[in-house]
């Protein structure tokens, strides 16, 4: 186990990610050092213990893209996790970056109730010192994120030079990106575009929402197209133009048709195979975790510019969702089929 962070070791280095775009600095702080709480990241940034882009600033100070967080923190009052012998599938890798299929369940970074089995934990192990730096200790390699349920396809940067040219391509929105989602309702378009801001939830601190006149919440884009339709259930690809934190979850459920098995936006946590084939539950769970997937994505590859796309295999669990509902799906007569 590794101790806290010292002052003596010099300030650490972050650079504001476009899903951070808006964020106070203390909230920004919180999120990469869980073992602080915000009473003391605060105290640090109002003794001038951090500074944006070179200069001061204070604990409300909004952040922007690509703006440069330096950090000097006292000894973190406990300890971070080790690395940690996790199995994971890699699905891209050479001198510069990798691209892993993160499994659901997994939390990609330290925080609180989760310091140990973390994806930052996995690729330390795997990849040893070879990882970018401007991320921050917690977070080595990692240059954005998903929720703990939702499976896909993460980037890892190896040098922090890679991590930088990542970092601006998600600043500037040339990075796509294509979700699977499978929903409980089908939507009546085959394709359409939400246009609705986030911000926080005003009652419930772990949610966001659609806050239309709250200034402080953020433009939020979201292409979607129906792939598939069943009775009740729809496959649909996502493809955010923005980064919000849990943006296609909200869009998709404020068009009426939340991503299945959504504790936070869909009302329930898990299906079985009953209630998928007859909407009658039975005792068998094919699903237990949100049903969303970050499926492909396309960028520019920092050392040669090369344009890559890499693709995520769907994981077990929604690949049997789809194969149930694909076997009860209600046959199309045929033309004079004669009943």
């Amino acid at each position: 186990m590794t101790t806290g962070y010292l002052p003596e070791t010099g300030p650490i280095r972050l650079v504001v990610g476009p899903e951070h775009a808006g964020w106070r600095l203390d909230a920004f702080l919180v999120l990469h050092f869980p073992a602080y709480s915000r009473v003391v990241l605060r105290r640090v940034i109002t003794e001038g213990g951090v500074t944006v882009d070179d200069k001061g600033a204070k604990p409300s100070y909004r952040l922007k893209p690509g703006q440069a967080v330096a950090v000097t923190l006292p000894e973190a009052p406990r300890q971070c996790p080790k690395p940690e012998p996790i199995p994971l599938e890699v699905i891209y890798d050479d001198d510069w970056l990798a691209v892993v299929n993160k499994p659901p369940g997994m939390v990609v970074h330290p925080a609180r109730g989760h310091w140990s089995g973390t994806l930052a934990g996995a690729i330390q192990h795997l990849y040893g010192g070879r990882l970018s730096s401007l991320g921050g200790p917690n977070r080595p390699g990692i240059v954005h994120r998903l929720d703990r349920d939702t499976s896909g396809a993460i980037l890892v940067a190896k040098h922090d030079s890679s991590h930088r040219s990542l970092a601006e391509q998600f600043a500037a929105r040339t990075v796509e990106k294509q979700y699977l989602a499978i929903t409980a309702g089908v939507p009546d378009r085959d394709a359409d575009w939400v246009d609705q801001p986030i911000g926080l939830h005003p009652r419930q601190r772990e949610k966001m929402a659609i806050r239309r006149h709250d200034p402080d919440a953020r433009s939020a884009q979201t292409l979607y197209r129906v792939e598939e339709r069943f009775v009740g259930f729809a496959l649909v690809a996502a493809y955010p133009k923005t980064g919000r934190t849990h943006q296609i979850r909200i869009h998709l459920a404020h068009v009426g048709c939340p991503v299945l098995c959504d504790r936070q936006y869909g009302g329930r946590a898990e299906i079985t195979r009953g209630e998928l084939v007859s909407g009658v539950p039975d005792g068998e769970v094919v699903l237990a975790r949100q049903a969303l997937h970050a499926h492909r994505l396309s960028f520019d590859h920092p050392a040669t510019g090369r344009r890559m796309t890499v693709e995520a295999p769907l994981p077990r669990d929604m690949t049997e969702v789809l194969e149930v509902l694909r076997r009860h799906r209600p046959r199309r007569r045929s033309v004079g089929d004669g009943r």
